[in-house]
């Protein structure tokens, strides 16, 4: 009988040959995912670029506002800080062709502030005492046979506003408002209390039921209520005073008159375009005098350097 071939073992040659060559495989592909890996480790990894520089922080302030408010305490309570350090300013008011009041600020250092009423259409003055420790006066308002003073008072020279039907003889405390509007120290006292001016060194503030006015150099500042500012390019211009719904505005070296030009201009719609109209001139007043302006009716009285004038049609003659 022949014999049966035999089986080869699992352990033979070929088998032993097949079991290297999967491992050399399998090495390759593990060293070949080694490198894989390290290239992309390579690419993901942060570039030196020599030392670091800071990091950046940013900072953001709010913008400030023109009709900021400064204080929103009324008037009466005022300010500590010297309420006449603004420099020295003349005021005037007028009750009719016959009747005004006259002042010059004054101080709060050297309590120079005089007071003077007129009965003789400014033929003659005669000085008034306000009572009190008054230091200086802010704000002087007549309206028929009432005037009202706001005044520097004390020590700190606080904002107090007074009230006299005597003629002066006597003064009461008064709300505020009362004596109108004013340059402080502070900003412009209204008499919803103190705000920031519109503009540098303004000379005077008027504040009406709706509107108030500021005479600033070279222009009025206008607003209806708590409105944005409405600046008008004025030449000149030195002094403002209520005519109703037109303010009646002091010029000086401007054209048209030798002396102090008297214009209207609207008091309602302002706008930067809003112009002046002339309505007359008083000549003969040197162009560095202080010049104020008051109007009670067709009354309008004009204050330049130690001269005092009255118009009675309005401001056309004088």
């Amino acid at each position: 009988m022949t014999s049966p071939r035999r089986l080869r073992g699992l352990g033979g040659p070929r088998t032993r040959r097949s079991l290297v060559v999967v491992a050399v495989v399998v090495v390759a592909l593990v060293v070949l995912d080694v490198v894989m890996i390290a290239l992309a480790l390579a690419r993901t990894a942060p570039e030196s670029n020599g030392t670091p520089g800071p990091v950046p922080t940013f900072t953001s302030s709010p913008m400030a506002t023109a009709s900021a408010t400064a204080s929103s305490a009324p008037p009466t309570s005022g300010s500590t800080a010297a309420a006449g350090s603004t420099g020295s300013r003349h005021m005037l008011t007028a009750s009719d062709a016959e009747n005004a009041w006259r002042a010059s600020s004054g101080s709060c250092a050297d309590r120079s502030a005089t007071v003077e009423r007129t009965t003789d259409g400014g033929a003659s003055w005669q000085p008034v005492d306000l009572g009190g420790d008054v230091r200086t006066v802010l704000a002087l308002r007549a309206d028929g046979a009432t005037i009202s003073a706001m005044t520097g008072t004390g020590d700190t020279c606080t904002p107090v506003v007074r009230t006299s039907v005597d003629g002066g003889s006597t003064w009461v405390v008064a709300p505020a408002g009362a004596a109108g509007a004013a340059v402080g120290p502070d900003g412009l006292i209204l008499s919803s209390g103190v705000i920031a001016s519109p503009c540098g060194a303004p000379r005077e503030v008027y504040q009406g039921q709706y509107t108030t006015a500021v005479v600033c150099t070279e222009s009025v500042e206008w607003r209806r209520g708590a409105g944005a500012w409405v600046s008008v390019p004025v030449d000149g211009v030195r002094s403002l005073a209520d005519a109703g719904d037109a303010y009646t505005i002091a010029r000086s070296g401007v054209s048209g008159c030798v002396g102090v030009r008297v214009d209207s201009m609207r008091a309602t719609g302002v706008t930067p375009e809003t112009s002046t109209t002339q309505l007359g001139c008083a000549a003969g007043i040197e162009p560095g005098d202080e010049v104020v302006v008051a109007r009670a009716a067709q009354a309008v009285w004009l204050w330049a350097g130690d001269d005092v004038r009255v118009s009675t049609d309005g401001g056309v003659t004088w």
